[in-house]
């Protein structure tokens, strides 16, 4: 990850993501920010939060970059989830240092 040159707010996402801090991890999107995650649409904090916890942290996911260009991030997710590692592409709406809009899909 050393070699690649992310936002801040896609370092923050990973950062808190692999750290399992949930709290660190809603800060990071915006008021409004929406997350596609396995065909399902979250919205808001409430929504968002519950998404952070049942995909990101009760799996205890890890976050590992390979690459990243016009707001798509690849990378490795592995975790305590069947098939891992897995290749993920993220793809970021940022505004004023925070997620607005998050796309995740299967690479």
């Amino acid at each position: 990850m050393d070699d690649i040159t992310l936002p801040k707010a896609v370092a923050n996402f990973i950062a808190a993501t692999n750290a399992h801090d949930a709290n660190a991890l809603a800060a990071v999107f915006g008021d409004e920010a929406t997350v596609r995650d396995d065909g399902t649409t979250y919205t808001g904090e409430a929504e968002i939060r519950e998404w952070i916890q049942g995909h990101l942290i009760n799996p205890k996911t890890v976050i590992t970059p390979t690459s990243f260009a016009d707001d798509r991030l690849v990378a490795s997710g592995d975790g305590e989830f069947p098939g891992g590692p897995l290749s993920f592409a993220f793809v970021f709406g940022i505004k004023d240092d925070q997620v607005t809009d998050l796309t995740i899909d299967p690479v």
